[in-house]
Parts: C-alpha cells; structure tokens; sequence
C-alpha cells in the first residue's frame, strides 16, 4: 500500500519527458552510433586490405651461429686468457697449452730434415770424388788399349820371322802371352771404368732416397710447427665467450669442448610458422619483431630464407605417417629473419629470446 506522499511524486514522474525526445540526446546517440559503425568499418577494412595480410607467430626465437672452442692438440692448460660473457675478437688468444712435447717433435723432425741434407752433401762430395776416379780409370783403359794394340802388332811382326827361322819359337810364344795379358789388363780396366761410372748412378740413387728422407722430414716438420702453433687456441670468431668449462692446470684431449664463442652482433631470428601461413609468404618481406626481454619494444627485419623442410623432418626420430592411425597435424617451417637494428640495440639481443614475429605479405618480395 503505497504513502500518501508517493502519489504526486509518481505523477510528477510520469509527467516529465524522456531523455531520448530531447533533440540534443537524440543527436548525440546518433553520432555515437555513427562513430562506432565507421570504427567498426575502418577496423573491417584494415582487415580486408591488411589486417589479414599479416602472419605472426610467437613460436620464434632469436638465434646465432655459436662456435664451440675445442683444441687441435692434448696436454696440460697452461693458462687461460679470457673470462665468462668477455667480449673477444678474432683471432684472440683464448687458451695456451703447454708446448714442450709438440716442440720437441718438432726439433726431431727438424734433426731428420738437418740429417738428410747431410747425406745429399756427403753423396755429392762422393760423386764428384768418383767422377774422378772414373776419369783415372778412362785413363787406365786407354794405356790397356793402346798396350794390347803394341803387343798384337808384336806378335804379327815376329809371326813370320819365326816361321822363316830368323826368329826363335821362343821369343814368339814370349809375344804371345804379352799380348794375351795386354788384352786381359784392357778388358781390367773397362771393367774398372764400368764400375767407377755404376756407383756414381749409385750415389745418385743415394740422393734421391735421401730428398724423399727429407721430403717426409719436412712435412713432418710442418706437422710438429702447426702443433706448436696450436697450444694457443684462438678465437674464430668476434663475440662473446659463454659456457667456460676450461681451467688451469687441466688435461685436454683433442676435441674437448673448452667454451663457446657466440656473435651477438650476428644474432638473427627463426620464427617457425604453420604451413597454412607460407602462401603469400617470399624472402624480402618485411617484419615487425617485438622482443618479450625489452618489454616488447618494437623492432623491424627483412625475411631472409626458408628453411628447405619442416622442422619435423630434421628431428632426431622423424614422424612415420605410414604406420598406424593417421591424424593430420599442422606442419611448422623454421622463417630465417634478418633483423635491422643498430650496435648498441643488438648488445641487448641474446639467443634464445622469446619474440614474437609478423610478416606483412601483402608486401612484394622475391619470388623465390
């Protein structure tokens, strides 16, 4: 049952006009609707023209092409010259492992080598002091010949007398056997000769065992001075060292992982989109880049390459499609990006980041 008072209170209510029979309410409502249809329009045109030109994905990480420090030679850490997250550049001594015994094989191949070039001297001195004992023995052969010649001329001069018996039988046979021992100190001596001229063939065959000696020494030598070279373990590469496990006075065996190298200044991105967003998708498209670590500031990149399969097909055990029940699962392709950024941005840049990338396809890009 409603108060007395309420009664005119109500009436005074009803009597009052509504807001929306104001002209200025009825203005206002209306461009309220018109500005939120044209909101809704502009918002569905940027869709229609752009918006879903556009592919993101934040299954993308930033990456870099590390290089693990390992040693070519074994042996005791002698000292190592860097810190952790130091930044280094090429060429920088790292490690120094110590060289005694890379230098020691390489005094013993340098002794081989020494050696060798001693026995090619000492073969050359041997041929020069043979050349002349060959020309002794030329000379030798020529005086046999020239004794034997006497000697046959003796015999046929006195041959007749002695048939005559103006000469003795005697003294003939004395002819004779001068003759037959001019012939055999002739044939003596070319022997001589022939020897004389074989071992300087000898001598030569001495030198050319003692050059391949040395040939063999000096690769060695080689070897021993590229391993000496190698107890100081450089830097391949600009960047900064991370994962330090080396330390003083350890045992390395070649290969060992001692440290890695990583280009921060070459940090890149790899964004793995589905496949179902690779249609319009080329190389030189741009991209916009916001990096969760500097609060989702706003960087921009180029894409740079694709990856020549899905990231399914470089996993350790590949999936078999063939066996069993088969379900179709979106496929992601690993987008190499090239990110635009200055020196001072890219410090801030680590691998492994969170990012979350997207390509405007709408753009024109290579083909390819």
């Amino acid at each position: 049952m409603s108060s007395p008072e309420s009664g005119p209170e109500s009436a005074s209510e009803a009597a009052r006009p509504s807001p929306l029979e104001r002209p200025a309410v009825r203005r206002g409502l209306a461009v309220g609707g018109l500005a939120i249809v044209l909101a809704l329009g502009a918002t569905w045109f940027q869709w229609e023209t752009r918006g879903r030109f556009i592919q993101s994905t934040n299954d993308a990480f930033l990456q870099a092409d590390q290089v693990t420090v390992s040693p070519r030679v074994g042996g005791y850490v002698e000292a190592v010259l860097v810190s952790d997250n130091q930044t280094v550049a090429a060429g920088q001594p790292l490690v120094r492992i110590e060289a005694r015994e890379p230098q020691a094989q390489l005094d013993q191949a340098q002794a081989q080598v020494d050696q060798g070039q001693a026995s090619i001297a000492q073969a050359q001195a041997q041929i020069r002091q043979q050349e002349a004992q060959v020309a002794q023995a030329q000379a030798r052969l020529e005086a046999a010949h020239t004794s034997a010649a006497f000697a046959a001329h003796q015999v046929d001069r006195y041959g007749p007398l002695a048939k005559t018996g103006a000469e003795t039988g005697e003294h003939l046979d004395q002819l004779r056997q001068n003759s037959d021992q001019a012939q055999a100190q002739s044939a003596e001596a070319a022997a001589q000769l022939l020897a004389a001229r074989r071992q300087i063939d000898t001598l030569h065959a001495q030198i050319a065992v003692a050059t391949a000696q040395i040939e063999q020494a000096s690769a060695q030598v080689r070897q021993a001075r590229l391993n000496v070279d190698d107890t100081v373990v450089r830097a391949s590469i600009a960047g900064r060292i991370g994962d330090r496990s080396v330390r003083p006075g350890q045992f390395l065996q070649p290969g060992t992982p001692m440290m890695t190298v990583v280009p921060v200044q070459s940090v890149y991105l790899v964004a793995n989109f589905k496949e179902t967003q690779l249609a319009r998708m080329r190389i030189g498209q741009p991209a916009t880049i916001k990096v969760d670590a500097l609060g989702g500031q706003t960087l921009h990149g180029v894409v740079d390459s694709f990856a020549p399969g899905t990231g399914a097909q470089f996993a350790l055990i590949p999936a078999n499609n063939a066996t069993g029940n088969f379900t179709k699962i979106v496929q992601r392709v690993p987008v190499r990006i090239r990110i635009d950024a200055d020196p001072a941005l890219r410090a801030r840049l680590l691998p492994g980041l969170s990012v979350e990338a997207s390509v405007d396809t709408l753009a024109k890009g290579d083909r390819r």
